[in-house]
């Protein structure tokens, strides 16, 4: 059993992570983080360690499919016993699994035959496929966002959406809990939403000076050096 002045310990230890998307970095490093950790249980850190293993976005490449994922989430939820980590394990199943629809209707997909993906939307997706939002606008309401960011061809908007929704969904969880694992467990997936939309921001930026920085020599190259362009 875990020490509950152990746990209050090591939740006050943790700065607050409130400037989710405005911060240019986590409020602490994860060397920092891992080492207040210790103070969990074997059992309680080996349960965060699968918690995050399916849902730390960080811990998918460009090479895992939707069905990868959630196929992932699937086997975490086989070794997690807490009713609030497996309500938080079966929403992200749902957003993973609209979002993994989403994008196969878009490459022309066709209905998927009986049940898709994993939650309680499996079966609601494929009967009512020709709906802009599977008619879950009720319950899902960034739905009509996410389409809109996929015919854009904007894979950061989308990526900043879910992570959006991910937080939120999270924070409420954490509305219930205060200085018990979950409390913690919730902690460290927000730091980790926290930290990979940091590491988006720093990808799209190289992206961006690669590419000004290619027009610029683009420019150069167009340069008449006897004083006007080419």
């Amino acid at each position: 059993m875990p020490n509950p002045d152990a746990y209050i310990a090591l939740i006050s230890s943790l700065p607050g992570s409130e400037r989710l998307f405005v911060a240019k970095q986590p409020p602490l490093s994860r060397l920092r983080l891992d080492r207040r950790l210790t103070a969990l249980t074997p059992e309680d850190a080996r349960v965060l360690k699968v918690l995050e293993h399916a849902l730390n976005w960080g811990d998918y490449d460009m090479g895992v499919t939707d069905a990868q994922a959630i196929g992932r989430c699937k086997e975490a939820l086989r070794d997690i016993s807490q009713p609030t980590l497996r309500k938080m394990l079966i929403e992200r199943m749902d957003l993973r699994t609209v979002v993994a629809a989403l994008r196969l209707r878009k490459q022309g997909g066709n209905p998927p035959a009986g049940s898709f993906g994993m939650g309680r939307w499996a079966r609601h997706i494929p009967a009512n496929w020709n709906d802009p939002s599977f008619r879950l606008e009720g319950s899902m309401p960034w739905i009509k966002e996410a389409q809109q960011l996929l015919d854009a061809a904007d894979p950061l908007g989308l990526e900043r959406l879910l992570l959006s929704v991910s937080h939120k969904q999270l924070k409420r969880h954490a509305a219930r809990h205060y200085f018990d694992f979950e409390a913690v467990v919730i902690y460290v997936l927000i730091w980790n939403i926290f930290d990979r939309w940091a590491q988006s921001n720093a990808q799209e930026a190289a992206k961006r000076f690669e590419h000004l920085a290619k027009q610029a020599m683009a420019n150069v190259a167009e340069i008449d050096f006897d004083g006007a362009n080419s």
